[in-house]
């Protein structure tokens, strides 16, 4: 790839997972609004009721039903950058019927920053998204993340067609080549923290997992 070209995808990656990444934090803050409100409109039923007032709370609560019907639970993997990134992924990914799981627990101050993080878990779920929507069968996407340690690890195992071969360190997608560069660009983040990721493609399954070091190293002084 010719060093210009490999700017302006950067340079368009970059921008991308930015915007992206104001984006979610934009529903992740709409979405703990709904939760901070959640007491007003309990007294508010409460009122309504107490007073005899059937019909209003009714339609209070359908009102409050329209509204939350978007909304789902939040994710509380102690990480609110990461909760962001998750939730918008996972909303993407109920949205194509991909039943999704996530065991997580990280801190939320890491070494790699919000960005970072955004560009590496967003690309991995991009690509285990389009991996599911390509098959007919059960779709799921299975993510676990805990730190080991000062290291972030993350896991992810999602429905997948068959088995697809390696070009390079990675395996071909359908999409465009700002998608593999997309993956390479994870790639070169984490290996710039002196991290790694690897991909293994089975019949109707496909795994991604990375290590990189997340945390300060202490050091104890005497």
């Amino acid at each position: 790839m010719r060093k210009k070209t490999y700017l302006k995808l950067a340079e368009y990656q970059t921008d991308q997972s930015e915007k992206h990444l104001n984006e979610v934090r934009s529903i992740y803050k709409e979405m703990r609004g709904y939760k901070h409100d959640f007491h007003h409109h309990l007294q508010t039923l409460k009122g309504q009721l107490e007073s005899g007032e059937i019909e209003r709370a009714l339609a209070y609560i359908e009102q409050l039903d329209s509204q939350l019907m978007n909304v789902d639970t939040l994710l509380k993997t102690g990480n609110v950058s990461l909760d962001a990134i998750l939730s918008a992924k996972i909303a993407q990914a109920k949205a194509e019927n991909i039943a999704v799981t996530v065991k997580a627990n990280v801190p939320d101050s890491l070494t790699i920053s919000d960005l970072e993080l955004s560009i590496v878990v967003g690309n991995l779920l991009d690509n285990a998204i389009e991996a599911c929507c390509a098959v007919s069968n059960r779709r799921f996407i299975r993510i676990f993340m805990s730190m080991k340690g000062n290291m972030l690890y993350f896991s992810m195992l999602n429905t997948a067609g068959a088995k697809t071969k390696k070009t390079g360190s990675l395996f071909a997608t359908h999409k465009d080549g700002v998608h593999g560069f997309g993956l390479r660009r994870a790639e070169a983040i984490l290996e710039s923290h002196g991290g790694w990721v690897k991909y293994n493609s089975e019949d109707g399954a496909f795994t991604s997992e990375f290590l990189v070091p997340a945390l300060a190293a202490c050091f104890e002084v005497f």
